[in-house]
């Protein structure tokens, strides 16, 4: 990991567990964790989360950017991929994958980390997009779904 990356996403984790520890609502989890990553991550052009229904789609949860796609049919798109496979989902060319869903032309790349509640169950994904073409790597797969395991987790460790 880069020196700066490491820095940032050092930051950035105590900067949440402080904040994290003041809610136990997932809900509140979902928006501090957005606004906290957006702002502190300049290649995110859209952060946020979808959250599960009954039916398997994927509804938007807390988000920041553009106007996102409001609800992502089941088993259609990378968050639905990253629900499907039970874990992180990177795209370093949104166009070369499947059925992706572009709510916003402008995305060139995108990372989804699967968010688990108490039981184990996949409820909702956090997904970052990216103008930027191969703007994520292990490293930030690796620390998103650390914080992504914090919406429903009661213990935060800045690691």
């Amino acid at each position: 990991m880069s020196l700066a990356k490491a820095r940032r996403y050092g930051s950035l984790r105590a900067q949440l567990v402080e904040q994290l520890a003041k809610s136990p609502d997932p809900i509140a989890r979902m928006a501090t964790i957005v606004a906290l990553l957006h702002h502190k991550q300049p290649r995110f052009s859209w952060t946020g989360f979808y959250r599960m229904v009954e039916n398997g789609d994927l509804v938007v949860g807390p988000y920041q950017g553009l106007l996102a796609c409001q609800v992502l049919p089941a088993g259609v798109g990378v968050c639905q991929a990253a629900v499907a496979q039970g874990r992180t989902v990177l795209v370093p060319d949104v166009s070369a994958f499947p059925g992706h869903i572009a709510c916003d032309s402008r995305s060139r790349s995108e990372l989804v980390a699967p968010v688990r509640d108490g039981s184990g169950a996949v409820v909702a994904v956090l997904d970052v997009d990216s103008t930027q073409p191969d703007a994520f790597d292990a490293v930030d797969a690796e620390q998103l779904e650390l914080i992504a395991s914090w919406v429903y987790g009661e213990a935060c460790e800045p690691r």
